[in-house]
């Protein structure tokens, strides 16, 4: 084999192999968060009012409101999408205990 026959061989094989390296790939990022009654926010450790609403906004929720932190239930206010939800958490273990849409479509 000749020197140059080695070298086209040489750069057909590089040549073949880099655009199947290089060409990127389309990215999809399929980022589904989702929380439903039974969902743990914080590990089953204890929260705060503040903590609640931190916890519920990481979920992908926006415009979270305080409605009721007195008692062992705190209840917000948020809204995901067009639709509205009340949100109640468990004060002791930051569970979900209770979601329902309260608003539809604007």
């Amino acid at each position: 084999m000749s020197r140059s026959s080695l070298f086209l061989s040489l750069a057909l094989a590089v040549g073949l192999s880099v655009p199947s390296i290089s060409v990127p790939t389309e990215a999809s990022a399929q980022a589904q968060i989702s929380i439903s009654v039974g969902t743990n926010l914080n590990s089953g450790r204890g929260i705060t009012c503040s903590q609640g609403e931190r916890l519920i906004r990481s979920r992908g929720f926006r415009d979270v409101r305080r409605i009721d932190c007195r008692g062992r239930f705190f209840v917000y206010h948020a809204r995901r999408g067009n639709r509205q939800f009340e949100i109640s958490i468990r004060q002791r273990d930051g569970r979900v205990v209770d979601m329902r849409r309260i608003g539809g479509r604007r």
